[in-house]
């Protein structure tokens, strides 16, 4: 097999802000694996920089592979995750992630179906909303206004009257809102904001506390009347047993965790849990977006507009359906993602 890493800088449609950063450009690769028979799996890495990720350095550690994978003609996603435990068993759970999506990519086109249909699944459609960054109320209003869609996110959590956002966006959309606060808020902000939030029509809170406020976190879970979904408590299958004492559900990023495979092993272990699912994304192209979408019949909540917060995407695949949010898959086996203009 060979490696190919096509590093890519994905400019933004407009700023984007949350709690941690503000930016206007997602650094990413688009990591390509081509096995003996020529075909192509393509995975994607977001370098992002609240993880301290660099495209040159993490480019090298993938290269780094390339001689171990070319003895091999081609691995499945099991085969390549044990692979990455003997070769490379400390890289970067993002870069495994590509890898893992480049390896399912070839699956489903060597299979010649998608790859959502080569897993059992239920029958569930669930919609994707659509993120509102962090800005001051005009910025956040004229975002709405400009892009309108059946389910938001607001990010929350600044320094600001995070309710008087709230109610501001719903003078102007009838939309009901996820709210990430990304770790800003306190547990006394969160306890009393809850019922207001849900009286405004939000229908989950996002990670409101830091990781390390668990004390805080056990408050929380036992007031709010809204589910209390982890995302930065939430990285790796590791997590999900303290989750299920702390919050009502878990986002899983595949990329934090290393991929399809494992996202699957934490779904599993959720539902045992009694745990909601969401999947998320970071500022990913549809490379990326392609990838996480085949999980979406397993999930109670979906966040899967990277590439649409994007000026221009490297690529084409899963798109979503503006009246419902939900996805819209190509008729292409795999992922579905491809180059543009291919």
């Amino acid at each position: 097999m060979q490696i190919i890493v096509h590093p890519k800088v994905l400019p933004l449609a407009n700023p984007f802000r949350i709690a941690h950063e503000s930016r206007t450009e997602q650094p990413t690769l688009i990591v390509e694996l081509v096995d003996a028979t020529g075909r192509s799996g393509f995975g994607e890495a977001a370098m992002t920089r609240y993880y301290s990720l660099d495209s040159a350095e993490c480019a090298s550690a993938l290269q780094n592979l390339a001689p171990a994978l070319a003895l091999r003609k081609s691995l499945s996603p099991a085969a390549l995750h044990d692979f990455l435990d003997r070769e490379a068993p400390t890289l970067h759970p993002f870069l495994r992630c590509a890898l893992d999506v480049a390896a399912h990519d070839l699956e489903g086109k060597h299979q010649n179906k998608r790859i959502g249909e080569l897993w059992d699944q239920p029958a569930r459609r669930t919609p994707t909303c659509y993120t509102i960054g962090m800005g001051s109320i005009p910025e956040m209003v004229a975002k709405v206004k400009a892009f309108p869609w059946p389910l938001y996110k607001i990010k929350l959590g600044g320094d600001g009257d995070d309710l008087d956002i709230i109610r501001a966006l719903r003078n102007v959309t009838d939309a009901p809102f996820y709210v990430d606060a990304n770790t800003g808020w306190t547990a006394q902000q969160t306890i009393d904001y809850a019922p207001e939030l849900q009286a405004m029509g939000v229908l989950l809170i996002e990670q409101p506390l830091l990781v390390a406020d668990e004390a805080g976190q056990a408050r929380v879970k036992a007031a709010s009347p809204l589910p209390i979904i982890a995302d930065e408590s939430c990285q790796t299958e590791a997590d999900v047993a303290k989750c299920a004492e702390l919050f009502d559900g878990i986002n899983i990023k595949i990329v934090k965790c290393g991929g399809l495979l494992p996202a699957r092993r934490m779904i599993q272990m959720a539902r045992e849990r009694k745990l909601q699912v969401m999947a998320g994304c970071m500022t990913e192209s549809s490379f990326g977006i392609s990838a996480i979408a085949q999980l979406l019949p397993e999930l109670d909540y979906a966040d899967m507009d990277g590439a649409m917060l994007l000026a221009k995407d490297p690529g084409e695949g899963v798109t979503f359906d503006p009246r419902t949010g939900l996805a819209i898959y190509p008729d292409r086996p795999g992922t579905g993602a491809r180059w543009r203009n291919e």
